[in-house]
């Protein structure tokens, strides 16, 4: 143990000697590898701060401007000299360099003075680094280095980085006033719990600002920076206690230039820790975002959608931009409490997914995704940390299918008021491999004979939408429903809803390969959040725009930041829109399918929607749109083992029940959709689906 000591204090007395040489006679050491890597340094360092390249924390804010979510590697508030308390400043001078508004940048007198106190006591007492000598280090590691080897570089326990720290600290000293550096120096330092910087370091602590701090909150502070680690106030209260006493005391030294006095000091040591429980440090990312539960999905996608527009995770975590949203607190608290209220969170293995699009001519803003499930990771609350509303889910959507073959027909100048054969059974002589043909029966309930096409939209006949799409063709069908919204789940995943692999046939190649007539019943895998962008394609004069999250990007100077998406394309003409939206505007009234809903939620106006279920009744679906929003409910089987999902009825929640099943797009999605839709409704004007859309 003595030789370890021995050998630390030989190291100390090698390094203040190697210092003086190198401070006082740099043409010594002017060469090699050395003054190169001091070089960089000192170059990385200038041009960080001249960038002013500080990591900040991303804010993420609803549509109104309230907090939603922050992104961070480093929680940081950067806060200016005159919003630092003097006693912060009289605390961390006092207990980490107290000769700190008289040196150069290095203290020699406190050099030598530790390297005698550490030889007379035989062990390691005291270091010498200065504040500027420290800030050196922290910026370098936690600033300007861009990748981990530079930072481990930076806090390297060696000479030769010592001697960097020296000489970059020496020239600070010419070119920042001893103000900037102390404040420089507490806007980097470290405080633990991945708080760094006195402005995030009170508020984490104390809930308060910098410029609020008392002598023994400043004290505190001031201590953990010694070893943010073993002196946590949490984990380790007697310790940090022990050592902000201490740094009072320091405090009251009258060799300081910013002091207290004894009284003062006596006074601060009897208070407690005082810091607050839970720690005021925001939640980090997704998960932990303080609504998380609701608000995670609609986080994740932002995410996504960022990352796509070319934001790198780093970027979100450190470019200390603004994101204002375009999702809407009241959309998002009707849907969450529709989908819950339909499906309970704890509900064995079944989801309720459910998203919000606002129609428009210039975007499609997402105002709400949600569902029944909580967003965590907590499994035994229900909670799921993965995207289940933007997502494609291997799940079909059924009937809703049965537009985009009523819209490819209408596209090939069909009218919705044309009469279409609906026989009880059909087996097509065009579908199956090779034309072996497909056949196709009508659900229990729906009544054979001959109906327009608009009825035919509002009572669902699987014969007539086979017997249709034969007509209009497959691919064409297809090519529609890629068209209307279905991007991702039709191009960008197999026909298991993963995502392609290299030489993988997309959905939409797989079908036509296939030659897949079941494509009209909504067999496919679908995403909850491009079937109700599709209801905003129709409602937007057949415009079909990318489905965003974003409102607005600032950086971190107020500047707008341009983020890239797809443009709008006109996909179906506003005629065949409008055509479209008449042709669901029946699902709804008497003798549609989700009639019951609609009546049990006192819906009273227009509507174009459609109804869905898969033939295993594993999943059942509900699309609706008026001109000012559009919406999409999933309800599916979602747990390893899917089964079908058996209703009961109003006010009882579904349930697994083997191979079979009895759920319907007009019940639990239907119901879910229709609460939501009303209370998100609620003091717009009744608008005819003919109306253009008022949304930008």
């Amino acid at each position: 143990m003595r030789g370890g000591v021995l050998v630390k204090l030989f190291g100390l007395c090698v390094l203040t000697g190697v210092l003086v040489a190198s401070l006082m006679l740099p043409m010594a050491v002017g060469a090699g590898a050395f003054v190169n890597r001091t070089t960089t340094a000192m170059s990385r360092m200038s041009d960080s701060l001249e960038k002013q390249r500080m990591p900040l924390m991303t804010k993420v804010t609803d549509r109104n401007g309230d907090p939603l979510a922050y992104f961070f590697e480093d929680y940081r508030i950067p806060t200016p000299a005159d919003e630092i308390s003097d006693t912060m400043k009289a605390a961390i001078t006092a207990i980490e360099d107290k000769r700190f508004w008289q040196h150069h940048g290095v203290d020699w007198q406190g050099t030598m003075r530790a390297l005698a106190t550490n030889i007379a006591s035989g062990t390691v007492k005291e270091g010498a680094s200065t504040i500027t000598q420290q800030y050196v280090k922290n910026y370098l590691v936690h600033v300007a280095a861009d990748n981990a080897v530079e930072a481990q570089d930076a806090k390297e326990t060696t000479i030769a980085r010592k001697l960097r720290e020296a000489r970059i600290a020496v020239g600070l000293e010419r070119t920042m006033t001893k103000e900037e550096i102390l404040t420089g120096y507490l806007n980097v330092v470290p405080f633990g719990n991945q708080t760094f910087g006195v402005g995030a370091a009170a508020q984490t602590y104390f809930g308060t600002t910098p410029d609020k701090l008392t002598i023994a909150q400043s004290a505190l502070l001031a201590a953990i920076v010694n070893a943010p680690g073993a002196l946590n106030p949490n984990t380790h209260p007697q310790d940090a206690l022990h050592r902000r006493n201490l740094v009072i005391d320091r405090m009251a030294n009258p060799g300081n230039r910013i002091r207290i006095t004894q009284e003062d000091a006596k006074r601060a040591k009897k208070k407690p820790l005082g810091i607050i429980s839970p720690l005021g440090r925001p939640p980090n990312g997704c998960v932990s975002i303080g609504d998380g539960t609701t608000d995670g999905f609609f986080c994740e996608y932002l995410k996504s959608y960022l990352e796509r527009a070319g934001f790198t995770e780093k970027q979100l975590n450190t470019g200390g931009y603004t994101i204002r949203t375009t999702m809407d607190r009241k959309a998002t608290e009707a849907a969450k409490a529709a989908a819950e209220a339909q499906v309970p969170t704890l509900t064995k293995g079944i989801s309720n997914a459910m998203a919000v699009v606002e129609p428009g001519t210039k975007k499609h803003k997402v105002r709400a995704l949600v569902a029944n499930k909580d967003y965590g990771n907590d499994l035994s609350k229900g909670q799921k940390a993965r995207d289940i509303v933007s997502k494609v889910q291997p799940f079909g959507a059924g009937s809703v299918f049965k537009i985009f073959t009523a819209a490819a027909a209408l596209q090939q100048g069909m009218s919705i008021h044309d009469v279409i054969p609906t026989p009880p059974s059909y087996t097509s002589p065009v579908y199956g491999p090779g034309g072996s043909g497909y056949t196709v029966h009508n659900a229990a309930g729906v009544a054979p004979g001959p109906r327009t096409l608009q009825e035919a939209l509002a009572t669902s006949p699987n014969t007539a939408f086979v017997m249709l799409e034969e007509k209009v063709g497959l691919s064409n069908v297809v090519d529609m429903a890629t068209k209307l919204g279905m991007r991702r789940s039709m191009t960008k995943v197999d026909s298991h809803g993963k995502s392609l692999q290299k030489g993988e046939l997309s959905e939409a190649q797989t079908i036509k390969r296939n030659n897949s007539g079941s494509f009209t019943l909504g067999v496919s895998s679908v995403s909850v959040l491009e079937l109700s962008n599709v209801m905003a394609t129709i409602m937007s004069d057949g415009l079909w725009c990318p489905p965003t999250p974003v409102e607005s990007v600032t950086d971190r100077n107020g500047n707008r930041v341009p983020v890239k998406q797809k443009a709008c394309e006109q996909v179906i003409s506003p005629r065949i829109a409008e055509a479209l939206a008449k042709g669901m505007s029946k699902d709804h009234l008497p003798g549609g399918t989700s009639h019951a809903a609609a009546q049990a939620a006192g819906w009273d106006r227009p509507l174009a929607a459609k109804t869905g279920t898969t033939q295993r009744h594993q999943s059942a679906a509900f699309v609706g749109a008026t001109p000012q929003m559009a919406g999409a409910v999933l309800t599916y089987a979602s747990g390893s083992n899917p089964q079908g999902i058996c209703v009961v009825g109003p006010g009882n929640p579904p349930y697994l029940c083997g191979g079979g099943g009895n759920i319907y797009g007009g019940t639990v999605p239907g119901r879910t959709w229709f609460n939501a839709m009303t209370e998100i409704h609620e003091g717009l004007p009744a608008v005819p689906l003919s109306a253009a859309p008022r949304s930008p």
